[in-house]
């Protein structure tokens, strides 16, 4: 007998937008769509607003604005250009925006695109004090599983982006160079800048650079600041930039994680693109540290005994927090802002909000094998966990 399986929740969107005539949308039922919704598992006040903000009563809709002149960008299937919540940046986005993150070069080889493990090692600190940064945006077809191939906006061709690693007041020279269909920007949390000059949209074939000294130790994000941010940092515009305190940290096996959360579409020709409207309503495919779910549940991290073990967990979100939690350990020192100063002890789990970064420390004093997650469940069963075997 073949299985029977639940709906899924578009396909229950869509019977309900379905036009009942030519040319006129009927009314959404609710009491139709809270039944079809509960076979999915939704809770009841989930449902209810899942069909609030899509379907808006056509009747009160009427009542309450006047007749607007349709838009012509709409029409197209393209989403309205936003104000940029964070960089304040438009001047490259006068075009509309897609909402979908297949652009021609970001779906072209797919079928050769090769999976391989994001090393979650620390890259060492160099000796320079001075980092020059030119970067390249890149829109490229990443396999972020042995079966799922993404449309990935990146910087630097993987996602995440690089991970930068320096000292409290070195010099950073970044340029940024955009590659392919769409424009980007650069927003480093570790700079204290101009937004509206330095974290400005650059427009395709074009460049920017700025320099910027972090003040501050710790774990921080960077990203796409271009409207809509949203999709930039949902296609996988992020990384994390590390910076360390003049006075160094005890020694330690350090690792970086950056969580970050996928909302695709149906694979169409063996890519899955992002895909805005999901984004917008919050609700995720895949929750992944360093791009990739369970990437070091099929590859663990290895310590050794005895060792201190250093993670900087970023949250690249571009909407969920990270619960970052180890199960059979406690962290020893929870860094809130810059390390060393006032760190908490005795810590069990501590969320790091979106666009946060955080450092987690403990020494391996047990042997064994620790699994770290995402302790929202929810966002650990899809890929946001890991193993750390203590050897």
């Amino acid at each position: 007998m073949r299985e029977v399986l639940p709906p899924l929740l578009s396909q229950v969107l869509a019977e309900q937008a379905e036009p009942s005539k030519a040319g006129e949308v009927s009314s959404p039922n609710r009491r139709q769509f809270i039944t079809r919704a509960s076979r999915l598992g939704l809770l009841l006040p989930v449902a209810g607003a899942a069909l609030e903000a899509c379907y808006q009563d056509e009747s009160s809709k009427a009542a309450s604005k006047p007749p607007v002149r349709e838009d012509s960008s709409a029409a197209a299937g393209v989403s309205p250009v936003h104000q940029n919540p964070d960089s304040r940046s438009d001047t490259a986005l006068h075009t509309p925006h897609t909402a979908s993150s297949a652009t021609a070069p970001a779906v072209a080889g797919a079928s050769s695109t090769i999976f391989h493990r994001f090393d979650p090692a620390l890259p060492p600190l160099g000796s320079s004090r001075a980092l020059s940064l030119h970067w390249k945006t890149k829109e490229v077809p990443i396999r972020i599983s042995p079966s799922t191939v993404v449309a990935g906006w990146t910087f630097e061709g993987d996602i995440p982006g690089p991970i930068v690693h320096c000292r409290v007041g070195d010099t950073i020279d970044f340029t940024l160079t955009v590659e392919g269909a769409v424009p980007h920007s650069m927003d480093f949390h570790a700079a204290q800048l101009d937004p509206k000059t330095a974290f400005r949209s650059v427009a395709p074939g074009q460049s920017h650079s700025f320099t910027f000294r972090p003040k501050y130790a710790g774990a921080f994000l960077y990203h796409c600041g271009t409207a809509p941010v949203l999709m930039h940092i949902g296609s996988g515009m992020f990384g994390a930039i590390v910076v360390d305190p003049l006075e160094p940290l005890p020694p330690a096996k350090e690792f970086v994680l950056l969580q970050n959360e996928y909302y695709l579409s149906p694979a169409a020709n063996g890519v899955q693109a992002s895909d805005y409207t999901k984004m917008l309503a919050m609700m995720p495919d895949l929750v992944c540290f360093n791009g990739r779910p369970n990437q070091y549940q099929d590859a663990p991290i290895r310590v050794k005994l005895g060792d201190r073990v250093r993670f900087y967990v970023v949250s690249a979100g571009p909407s969920y927090p990270c619960n970052f939690h180890i199960v059979g350990e406690q962290f020893d020192s929870v860094y809130l802002g810059a390390p060393p100063g006032s760190p908490l002890h005795g810590v069990q789990t501590f969320s790091v909000a979106p666009g946060g970064g955080m450092v987690f420390e403990l020494v391996a004093d047990v042997a064994g094998e620790f699994p770290f997650v995402n302790h929202g469940f929810g966002h650990g069963q899809k890929g946001a966990i890991g193993v750390l075997v203590v050897e």
